[in-house]
């Protein structure tokens, strides 16, 4: 399997590299070698390496400021991501693509299913919805994974941001009215992994949700953080009405991973279990 690999840089980006390495040749891209942006980079590069499997980690992920930047966000996240997809067609390459669930509103009070209509509240949401619907719209073989609360050993994320402040301040406010699932960039990738390596995969192409077991609160996931590292900052619960920010919030990001587990029997852990490993890995 020859595995062409974009955003190798970011955080689901750098956890695949590594957990693509056992099951086939990757040849894996940043942003200088491989740019959304520029249809010519994607088209040379699948040209030249001729790969089985895409799998695109690549992305605009700057929630707040796409608030002020629309049309980079959605060149980058819908522009891009339609003609990634027209090119993997055009090579017979099954293309993997990561989404979000910003795609929904959070009205509805269970866990969203697959089928549920979307409805982002913000800019980031909708670029993310248009790229899937392009996915879909190309004809190409296709798994997209929608995942949550994404965080990694490094980068800009929730955990680093959590332990950076308990570090500089003598208390936290976090908002404790969203509900989600934390997940681990390392679990993504060790699941997306496991997937790929399956035989069969045309027969599955199609739309997957893939966030870690179980939900939590960002007030109860800074809490579970800095007490696995025995830290004793005070943490307070806020509603979202007490921490603005330019884009709204989904305040129910729960998904059901139910079709997931149905297609491939993959199930990632649940959200405090993967916890441990990136906190151990924290540079």
């Amino acid at each position: 399997m020859r595995i062409l690999l974009t955003g190798r840089s970011g955080q689901v980006g750098s956890a695949l590299e590594r957990a693509l390495a056992p099951i086939g040749e990757v040849c894996a891209f940043d942003r200088q070698g491989f740019d959304l942006l520029r249809p010519d980079d994607f088209e040379k590069a699948i040209g030249r390496i001729k790969p089985t499997v895409i799998v695109n980690a690549a992305a605009y992920t700057a929630v707040d400021r796409a608030e002020r930047e629309p049309e980079l966000a959605f060149r980058v996240n819908s522009q891009g991501v339609k003609e990634l997809a027209q090119a993997a067609r055009s090579a017979d390459a099954l293309l993997v693509h990561f989404s979000t669930d910003f795609v929904f509103d959070g009205e509805k009070p269970g866990a969203y299913v697959e089928s549920d209509a979307p409805n982002p509240l913000n800019v980031y949401g909708r670029s993310k919805l248009e790229g899937e619907r392009a996915i879909a719209a190309s004809g190409c073989r296709h798994l997209v994974f929608r995942t949550s609360w994404v965080y990694a050993p490094a980068g800009r994320n929730f955990l680093r941001a959590i332990l950076a402040a308990a570090r500089d301040k003598p208390e936290l406010r976090v908002v404790d009215d969203q509900h989600g699932a934390p997940t681990s960039s390392l679990d993504i990738a060790a699941a997306v992994a496991r997937i790929l390596a399956m035989p069969g995969l045309a027969a599955r192409s199609g739309l997957y949700h893939m966030t870690a077991a179980g939900e939590t609160t960002w007030y109860g996931f800074a809490r579970a953080i800095l007490d696995a590292k025995g830290i004793r900052t005070p943490v307070v619960a806020i509603p979202s009405e007490a921490y603005p920010t330019a884009a709204r919030r989904p305040k129910n990001s729960r998904l059901s991973n139910a079709k997931l587990a149905a297609a491939f029997g993959v199930a990632l852990p649940g959200w405090r279990e993967g916890l441990a490993p990136v906190l151990r890995a924290v540079d």
